[in-house]
C-alpha cells in the first residue's frame, strides 16, 4: 500500500510532517493492505491565515481499491494530526463497509 502526503501552500509539507500522517494512516488502515493499492492525504488550512477557528485543519483521504472505484473521506478538526486521526477512522469505516458488502456477495 503505497501512501502519499500532499499540502496545500499554507501547511508545510516536511519530512516530519510526512512521516507522522503515513504512520497514523498506515496503522489505522493497515489491515486492507491487500486489497487497498495507493491511499492520497490532502491536508489543507481552509481559513489559511486570515483567522483561526475550531476546525480549520482538513484531511482528505482517498483510497484506491484494486478493482473498485476510489473511496474519498474527509474530516476537519483544530489540528492536522487531530483531522488526519479522524479522516483514517472514517475511511476505516467506510472500508469495513464497502469490502464487507462485496464479501456477502
Amino acid at each position: 500500500m503505497l501512501i502519499k502526503t500532499n499540502t496545500d501552500d499554507n501547511i508545510t509539507n516536511s519530512d516530519a510532517l510526512k512521516e507522522r500522517t503515513e504512520t497514523a494512516v498506515r496503522n489505522v488502515l493497515d489491515r486492507f493492505a491487500d486489497q487497498v493499492t495507493r491511499v492520497e492525504i490532502h491536508l489543507s488550512d481552509e481559513n489559511s491565515n486570515k483567522k483561526s477557528g475550531t476546525t480549520d485543519m482538513r484531511c482528505l483521504l482517498e483510497a484506491r481499491l484494486k478493482g473498485l472505484q476510489p473511496i474519498a473521506v474527509t474530516d476537519e478538526a483544530a489540528t492536522v494530526e487531530e483531522a488526519v486521526d479522524g479522516a483514517a477512522r472514517k475511511m476505516r469505516r467506510s472500508l469495513d463497509s464497502t469490502l464487507g458488502r462485496l464479501q456477502k456477495r
